[in-house]
């Protein structure tokens, strides 16, 4: 569990368009070449510590003839930003997928100092 100072309490949030497969024939969508993909997000401010960080996923739009296979996450947290990773397998073809994101964590006081 993290324990957070209540009056340095930070929250930031953000929505990414990942990507749209479907307009250019990239692999999300054909199915061929890497069904990986990670995008760096930058937080507004410097957290005090690496903040929890929650990614989801809020507009899919994918194939409806094959399984639905999708994984999204949050990886190399620090107190700067993250990497939103999304990733598919199979025969699973998405055309588009925006994520929203948002991270809670402890701020630099302003009485704080470093020496």
């Amino acid at each position: 569990m993290q324990k957070i100072r209540t009056h340095t309490l930070g929250i930031d949030n953000g929505s990414i368009l990942l990507f749209s497969d479907f307009q250019d024939g990239g692999a999300m969508w054909t199915g061929k070449g890497p069904r990986e993909l990670r995008r760096i997000v930058e937080f507004t401010e410097s957290f005090a510590a690496p903040p929890v960080v929650n990614v989801s996923i809020s507009m899919l739009d994918i194939d409806q003839q094959t399984n639905h296979r999708v994984d999204i996450s949050a990886e190399m947290v620090n107190e700067e930003g993250f990497v939103i990773v999304f990733r598919t397998w199979g025969d699973t073809r998405v055309a588009r997928v925006r994520a929203d994101w948002v991270a809670f964590g402890s701020l630099k006081h302003e009485d704080e100092w470093e020496v």
